[in-house]
């Protein structure tokens, strides 16, 4: 697919490159004689949902491994698996567990010697020319490819500091969660730069499934407005957006719950414009996961989900990087414009949960010469929310006793620079109803 997927963040919230990786090994062990066997290691690659392109293209050329987590990208010991010719993906189309390929990009695999591993790198083909261009975006409901530009450590390799053993005769798979929407900072001057945000995630399939109302899609600008993703205490941990034909979603690879005590919430979303009249928020609280195999369903094709027409107002506002006074160390560079800002609307259910109904990567202020500007404005239904529990089927969603929320949202923002992590928000979140008319919240971080 490759139109809009808005998202509903996933996304874990202090980002950078080095992230933990999980692996899912399979194979048999050595064989006969104590004779030490070459492993095999398989390299895939998928995404969620990005906010406001129609299209993330990167082009790939090669996955390098190595045993030392310090190699440089011209020592000895790689082993590359080496795309020919270098393949140019759209991320955006690896973000739908419901086709066939399961959302995934084969990037191939290579022989490997037993031996314990600790480097991964993402080697990318930079842009020379075009359009068309090898790495570029494409912004929602526009054709035109925009250059993205790739720094030269990306060219180099996307550098994940990750430990795995390959054993005698062991077939490794390793599946690069690519995201989108985090990975791609708009400068002041109109520039898009790749700073990449990549999970390692177990390649086995499991998850939750279900089904919205096809109709939804109809007859609507952007038809792929609708997200899916599952929280836990109103942080998304992966996002997913329907089959536009059959309304199925699939929030795949998610780590097994230990319900009652940690359950997922999975919350269901939907906008195309500041004017359009779909729709209210739905949840449904509390849904398990068993185990690394296993597929919960919360609705089917005969009974799907559907979403309740909602107006929509906006809360907006400047969000400024602050640097902390003296005493505190200075960062020996000022790189507050060159950030990757989140900004997300949380609502609290009456009874709970609280969840994430919107997230957005802030802009860069362009109208101001003030540095670490950043603004947002985030889209948001002043219907009352639906919800209901998990349990046998069919689960109807409903606004029984949500009255008192509806249109009432907090905002909350986090960052981080090349340099510095920024958590620390001031005034303090505090909750604001837009229910009547949209809100204005400036507020800063300080690392």
């Amino acid at each position: 697919m490759n139109t809009l997927k808005n998202h509903s963040t996933l996304l874990t919230w202090l980002m950078g490159l080095l992230l933990t990786v999980v692996v899912a090994g399979c194979g048999s062990g050595s064989e006969g004689g104590g004779n030490t066997q070459p492993g095999v290691l398989a390299v895939s690659m998928t995404d969620a949902p990005a906010c406001g392109f129609d299209a993330v293209n990167v082009t790939v050329s090669k996955v390098r491994v190595h045993q030392s987590d310090s190699a440089s990208e011209n020592a000895a010991g790689w082993t590359d698996i080496t795309l020919t010719p270098a393949r140019k993906i759209n991320l955006l189309n690896l973000n739908d567990p419901t086709q066939p390929n399961f959302a995934l990009e084969s990037l191939g695999e290579t022989p490997l010697e037993a031996g314990h591993y600790t480097q991964l790198r993402l080697v990318l083909v930079p842009n020379s020319g075009g359009p068309p261009f090898a790495n570029s975006v494409v912004l929602s409901g526009q054709t035109t490819e925009i250059a993205l530009d790739t720094p030269s450590a990306v060219q180099s390799g996307i550098k994940l500091i990750h430990q795995f053993d390959v054993g005698s005769g062991q077939r490794v798979d390793l599946l690069l969660d690519f995201d989108a929407c985090k990975s791609i900072v708009k400068t002041g001057n109109g520039k898009y730069i790749l700073k990449p945000v990549i999970k390692v995630i177990p390649f086995v399939l499991n998850g939750i499934e279900g089904f919205v109302d096809p109709t939804l899609f109809v007859n609507q600008v952007n038809v792929n407005h609708v997200s899916v993703s599952a929280q836990v205490d109103g942080d998304i941990v992966r996002a997913t957006v329907p089959n536009t034909q059959t309304g199925k979603f699939f929030l795949a690879r998610l780590a097994p719950t230990n319900c009652p005590t940690t359950c997922y919430d999975v919350v269901i979303t939907a906008r195309n414009s500041p004017t359009d009249t779909c729709c209210a928020t739905a949840v449904i609280k509390g849904v398990p996961v068993s185990s690394s195999t296993s597929i919960t369903t919360i609705s089917t094709s005969g009974i799907p989900f559907t979403l309740q027409p909602s107006a929509f107002q906006t809360i907006a506002g400047t969000v400024s990087l602050i640097n902390p006074p003296p005493p505190f160390p200075q960062p020996s560079v000022d790189d507050r414009d060159d950030g990757t800002i989140i900004v997300a609307a949380k609502q609290s259910l009456s009874g709970g949960p609280t969840v994430t109904v919107k997230t957005q990567v802030a802009m860069l202020k362009d109208d101001t010469a003030t540095v670490g500007d950043y603004k947002y404005e985030l889209v948001l239904p002043i219907a009352a929310p639906l919800s209901a529990s998990y349990g046998a089927l069919p689960i109807t969603p409903n606004s029984s006793g949500q009255t008192a929320v509806a249109g009432v949202y907090t905002v909350y923002g986090s960052g981080h620079t090349p340099t510095t992590v920024y958590a620390t928000q001031n005034p303090a979140p505090s909750s604001v109803d837009i229910s009547g008319a949209s809100a204005t919240q400036d507020f800063t971080l300080t690392p």
